[in-house]
């Protein structure tokens, strides 16, 4: 029987690495090799000229080092997911960075892998926050071709 593919969608954030662990925890453990899933987990990666925007003169001059810069921050997710994988033991993952805008990006990775679950960490953010930055987890939820799980970050606990 061939697995159905779960898509984990990683930023470099403590609420995506929560949703890792979560989703890891949840669905892969205790017994990885007996997990219903496939796991792909992918990281989308800002372009540089977005990442700089449409700026005036000596924009050009910082798109290489802004581009290596968002290698490394590319590079460093991935080596987190590996190291969370891992940890519990979950071979056969598939990495993915790829250069775009995350909500797109996420959306096409589901297709790609015609993935069943795409799992999303919430930022938290408040109504305004969302409406001004966009939801990543709203819009593949509306626009996604799969179930969208969200996980959020639990309270910290007030002593």
């Amino acid at each position: 029987m061939e697995k159905s593919v779960m898509v984990v969608g990683m930023d470099d954030s403590v609420h995506s690495y929560h949703a890792l662990e979560w989703t890891v925890q949840h669905f892969f453990t205790p017994a990885p090799e007996k997990s219903l899933f496939k796991l792909v987990i992918v990281h989308a990666k800002p372009s540089p000229v977005t990442a700089v925007g449409l700026a005036g003169p000596g924009a050009a001059e910082v798109i290489p080092y802004v581009d290596r810069d968002l290698k490394i921050i590319a590079a460093r997710v991935l080596d987190k997911a590996k190291e969370i994988c891992a940890a519990t033991e979950v071979n056969n993952v598939l990495f993915e960075a790829v250069e775009g805008d995350p909500r797109n990006v996420l959306c096409e990775a589901v297709e790609k892998h015609h993935a069943s679950v795409l799992v999303v960490g919430s930022h938290g953010y408040g109504a305004i926050k969302r409406a001004v930055l966009g939801s990543v987890s709203d819009y593949c939820a509306h626009h996604a071709h799969c179930s969208v799980m969200i996980v959020k970050k639990p309270p910290k606990i007030k002593h």
